[in-house]
Formats: C-alpha cells, sequence, structure tokens
C-alpha cells in the first residue's frame, strides 16, 4: 500500500494498488476517480475559502441522501441521517461551500465527508436562513436530493459520525434542525408527486 502526501501535511491518500504512484491535485476533496482502488480519507478544513453572501451570512450546502427499499408489500422511501459532530442529535450532511466549487459540487464534497455515500445530486429542494447553534452567525443553507448509488465502508468523518438509514417519518422525528426537516418535507412532496413513493 502506498502513501502519496499533499502539499497540506494533514491531506494524505492511500493508493492500494501496490506502488503505482499517480501525481495528482489533492486540493479537491473528494478527488476525482483516478482507479477503483483509491480511497480518500480527509476533509477539507479551515474556512479560508468559505463563502459569505453580502450581509456576512455563511452559505451552506448539504444533501438528503435517499435510496428506496423494497417490502413485501410495496417500496418505501428511506433517508439518511448523521450524527452531529458533538454527537447531539441526528441531522443530513451539510457543511462549508466554498470559492473553488460550485454548490452541487459542495453538497456532494460534504455528504461524501460526513456521510460516505456517493450519488447523484437533483435539483435543489430550496433555501433557508438560520442561526447556528454553537455560535451567534447566521448561514444560508441550501439543500439537494442525493439519489444513493453507492454506500462506503471508509470515508473521512466515519470516526466522529455515525450513519443510519431511516423512514422518512422516523428521520422527522430524529433531526435537530427545523430547516432541514422542511427540506425533508419538500422532498416528499416532490417524489409524490413524480410517484416514486
Amino acid at each position: 500500500m502506498g502513501l502519496l502526501i499533499s502539499k497540506n501535511p494533514s491531506s494524505f491518500v492511500l493508493l492500494s494498488h501496490f506502488f503505482n504512484m499517480v501525481p495528482l491535485n489533492l486540493n479537491m476533496v473528494p478527488l476525482k476517480k483516478v482507479n477503483n482502488n483509491m480511497v480518500s480519507l480527509v476533509s477539507r478544513t479551515g474556512r479560508h475559502l468559505q463563502r459569505y453572501d453580502t450581509v456576512g451570512y455563511r452559505q451552506v450546502v448539504g444533501c438528503i441522501p435517499y435510496r428506496y427499499r423494497k417490502t413485501n408489500k410495496s417500496v418505501e422511501l428511506e433517508v439518511l441521517v448523521i450524527s452531529s459532530q458533538k454527537g447531539k442529535g441526528m441531522l443530513f450532511p451539510k457543511g462549508g461551500w466554498e470559492i473553488d466549487e460550485d454548490m452541487k459540487d459542495a453538497a456532494l464534497r460534504e455528504t461524501f465527508e460526513e456521510a460516505g455515500v456517493r450519488g447523484v445530486v437533483e435539483e435543489e429542494l430550496g433555501s433557508w436562513t438560520y442561526k447556528s447553534k454553537r455560535c451567534d452567525i447566521m448561514h444560508n443553507g441550501y439543500m439537494f436530493p442525493l439519489l444513493v448509488n453507492k454506500q462506503l465502508d471508509q470515508w473521512p468523518e466515519q470516526n466522529i459520525r455515525q450513519r443510519k438509514w431511516l423512514t422518512a417519518t422516523e428521520a422527522r422525528e430524529v433531526c435537530q434542525q427545523g430547516w432541514m426537516k422542511e427540506a425533508l418535507n419538500v422532498l416528499i412532496s416532490r417524489r409524490m408527486k413524480n410517484s416514486d413513493y
């Protein structure tokens, strides 16, 4: 197993393709797929690339990862929730939208880093303004549905977050963020209109 160190000493990528080292631009996480044997095990950190609007609100993006589960009687929509970093409650993956990425790419990156899933980012569910629970900072939050096509066994924040698939009803009960519950309602309404749910 090879080890490749980026310009940032805290960033690293394990390559399990023997010693076949490929030079990569590691400034973007998640990394573009070079081969099937590469796993990025780090999250972006810091706020030096963070976006703020004209009044100083931090720009945050996230996804509601979802899938369909077949039961004996029907097909059921399930959503993936994750624990907060402090372990107090469950929520959907979200984080800072940075200046070197577009909104959907940022949402996909945050979902990969926090929940360890990949998939198809769909049309925006909406935007919400909310106040951070940790400090007195206002945020604009943008949420997208993510139809999951891959759940990874290893992901950057696996040691600090739990993840759990729940029904939409169960997710509403455990989600600690009111604006995220509203985004979930939009997703459910959209799925019902498309008769997928």
